[in-house]
């Protein structure tokens, strides 16, 4: 069953440009090594310093693999040093998708 995941970060909007090439390392590595089908990230043109994230996994143990890949640790530190704030995350399990 596929895994959705939508979420967002907030941080501090004179950051977003020192942000920007750790997102962009989190974003390959993630979509190479990880087993995901998509994983992408935009920063929202109307809420400046809001980066919102949308993910889809085969299912939850190639998403729970993900959340300690080696990568994944170094953007954490990178994002607390940026000031992230309002972290949110929440996965979903979707049967039958269908496209719209």
């Amino acid at each position: 069953m596929t895994i959705v995941v939508l979420g967002s970060m907030r941080f501090p909007a004179a950051n977003l440009e020192a942000v920007k090439p750790h997102l962009n390392n989190l974003l390959m590595e993630t979509r190479t090594h990880d087993g995901c089908i998509a994983y992408d990230a935009a920063f929202d043109p109307y809420d400046p310093g809001l980066v919102r994230f949308s993910e889809l996994w085969p299912d939850m143990t190639t998403l729970k693999a993900h959340l300690v890949a080696p990568h994944i640790a170094p953007w954490r530190e990178v994002a607390n040093e940026y000031g992230v704030r309002d972290r949110s995350f929440t996965a979903w399990e979707g049967a039958n998708p269908q496209p719209v």
